[in-house]
């Protein structure tokens, strides 16, 4: 299981390494050297820089996780709009070749809509066979009608089933694009670095502030982790778009 799939994972994981880089500064500093009234100002210098690129650097990666969230509900929106403007355009076909798209396009919205609320994996690799069969049967179709008629109607409702098959593209690449798992080893390794400053440094109250830290940075890893997971999480994209299109098909087919 990809362990950035499960946020609930991350923050553990992130909780954990943390407080242990905290407390493993808190030892290094009773063993080792102490810092003097010197070296302190110096260090809290360094300790205050780090802390601040680790806040800019969670903005940014927060700002990339949203970023993909908001593609995500705009190529589900696209291919909903696509979807149902194929249905309409399949008016512009023969009666046969109509109702034949309808069928299959009625059957893949269908398999659209279960892409985004499946969460199982053997269920959504079924989906996805399923998805590249109903794609391959609905070209079949409509390139069928567009040698039997070549007329500029025809070749609308072509051009239309062109964007329905993009548009699943398009969707797909979205899910694929998350931040990649270099940027949060670099940022893991940023946030523990921090941490482990804050431990060599503190000296007053040391239970409390070896545990402020790593729980705020794991929450803020946890939000990241679950916008940017399109299945892990509680925030997903909701096929709304789909869901309503779909709907719309069913009361526009013939009783």
């Amino acid at each position: 299981m990809d362990v950035l799939e499960n946020p609930f994972v991350v923050f553990m994981i992130a909780a954990a390494a943390q407080w242990l880089a905290a407390y493993a500064g808190d030892f290094l500093r009773t063993r080792g050297y102490a810092l003097g009234p010197d070296d302190r100002e110096e260090f809290n210098l360094v300790r205050n820089a780090a802390l601040t690129l680790l806040a800019l650097i969670i903005g940014f990666s927060f700002s990339m996780a949203v970023t993909r969230y908001d593609q995500r509900k705009n190529y589900e929106e696209a291919e909903a709009n696509a979807i149902g403007t194929e249905y309409v355009r399949a008016d512009l076909l023969p009666p046969d070749e109509a109702a034949n798209v309808r069928k299959l396009l009625s059957e893949y919205i269908d398999q659209r809509v279960l892409f985004y609320v499946t969460r199982d994996q053997a269920q959504i690799r079924r989906i996805d066979a399923d998805t590249a069969r109903l794609q391959a049967d609905l070209w079949s179709a409509i390139s069928r009608a567009a040698a039997a008629h070549p007329t500029p109607v025809v070749v609308l409702a072509a051009a239309g089933m062109n964007d329905v098959l993009n548009s699943q593209g398009y969707t797909q690449a979205a899910w694929w694009n998350r931040i990649p798992p270099t940027a949060w080893g670099l940022v893991g390794l940023i946030a523990i670095s921090c941490n482990l400053l804050i431990g060599y440094g503190d000296h007053r109250t040391r239970g409390l502030l070896l545990s402020i830290l790593p729980v705020i940075v794991s929450v803020s890893f946890f939000l990241i982790a679950d916008i940017d997971s399109p299945r892990g999480g509680v925030i997903n994209v909701s096929p709304q778009n789909l869901i309503a299109t779909s709907q719309f098909m069913k009361s526009q087919r013939p009783l």
